[in-house]
């Protein structure tokens, strides 16, 4: 039987090494996942995840069960995307999954390739693509995270508000502003 975060987590904090590479094996994909999609660089998503994991190792010893192991990680994740962005200084794109068939409720349409696959249908595609993440680019730093964590990685706005250590009002408003801004960019291709 699979030991819980909390058993891994009291076996890392007690120099277990591999209970802290199970904790990493559970989580690294959707670290990975969060990081690319904020940089969309193999290379800058690889040191953001990095990063992220050293951070979690030294600071698992302190770490007290206030929250849940994912949110604390999360938030971790969440703060090294935004201090990397600022230190780096580089172009940040968003690419559009299109697993996502569905219009949220601000109207941001998150499926930009249709279903053909006629050459015209795939050039369409591209199009509407680049002029998404072109979109996307003009958001701030916190909004495009935001924008990521709710749109992409599906999480709830209060789960959004503790990673990012905020009200959830804030976390509302910058998702309004960005859904806003992507819907004004954006009234051209839909």
């Amino acid at each position: 039987m699979a030991l819980s975060d909390t058993e891994l987590i009291q076996k890392s904090q007690k120099g277990d090494s591999s209970a802290f590479e199970e904790l990493v094996f559970r989580y690294d994909k959707r670290v990975l996942s969060i990081a690319l999609k904020y940089v969309r660089d193999k290379d800058d998503a690889k040191d953001i995840y990095q990063e992220v994991f050293i951070r979690v190792y030294k600071s698992l010893k302190n770490f007290q069960f206030r929250s849940e192991f994912s949110t604390w990680l999360f938030r971790i994740t969440t703060n090294v995307c935004l201090t990397y962005n600022s230190r780096t200084n580089k172009r940040i794109n968003v690419p559009i999954n299109d697993e996502y068939d569905e219009e949220q409720p601000d109207g941001v349409v998150l499926e930009a390739e249709p279903h053909t696959s006629s050459p015209e249908h795939i050039f369409s595609g591209a199009e509407i693509n680049q002029k998404i993440n072109e979109a996307v680019e003009t958001l701030s730093p916190k909004q495009k995270m935001i924008f990521i964590m709710k749109h992409f990685e599906g999480f709830k706005l209060r789960e959004i508000a503790v990673m990012m250590d905020c009200q959830e009002g804030t976390v509302k408003k910058y998702l309004f502003e960005a859904n806003h801004k992507m819907r004004k960019l954006l009234k051209s291709v839909y």
